[in-house]
C-alpha cells in the first residue's frame, strides 16, 4: 500500500505529464511575455490569495505584456501591462487567473451570458406566474 505522500506524487506527475502533453499537441503555446510595455506592480491591492509563492509580476515588481492566444477564435492577441494592472489591482482579480479570450470573443460570450440569464428569468417569471394562477 502506498502512502498519501507517494499517492500525491503520481497524481502530480500524471498532472505534469498531461500538461507536457497537451502543449506538444498544441505546438506549445504557453504565454509569451512581449518587451513593449510594463506597468508597476502594486502587491498591497491585490486580493489574498493563498499560496506559498508569489506571482512571477510581483516578483519582478512590474506587469509585462502577455501574448496569448483566443481559446474560442484562435486569434493571437496581447494582454496589456495596464490591463493586467487593473485587473489584478482594481477588479481584484485572482492572481493566478489570465486573459483566455480576445476583445471580440469576451464582448460575444458576455452578450450570450446576457441572453440566456434574460430567457431564464423571463422563464422564471413566467413560471410564477402559473402557479399564482392555479
Amino acid at each position: 500500500m502506498k502512502s498519501n505522500k507517494q499517492r500525491k506524487k503520481e497524481i502530480l506527475d500524471h498532472r505534469a505529464r498531461r500538461r507536457a502533453k497537451a502543449y506538444a499537441l498544441r505546438g506549445d503555446e504557453r504565454e509569451k511575455e512581449v518587451t513593449a510595455g510594463t506597468a508597476p506592480c502594486n502587491p498591497a491591492l491585490l486580493a489574498p490569495y493563498n499560496s506559498y509563492g508569489e506571482p512571477a509580476f510581483v516578483a519582478r515588481g512590474h506587469y509585462c505584456d502577455v501574448l496569448f492566444r483566443c481559446k474560442d477564435c484562435g486569434v493571437e492577441e496581447i494582454w496589456r501591462a495596464t490591463q493586467q494592472k487593473w485587473w489584478y489591482e482594481v477588479a481584484k482579480g485572482n492572481v493566478e487567473s489570465r486573459a483566455r479570450r480576445c476583445s471580440a470573443c469576451r464582448r460575444v460570450e458576455r452578450a450570450r451570458r446576457d441572453e440566456a440569464r434574460r430567457v431564464g428569468e423571463e422563464g422564471r417569471a413566467r413560471k410564477a406566474a402559473l402557479q399564482r394562477r392555479s
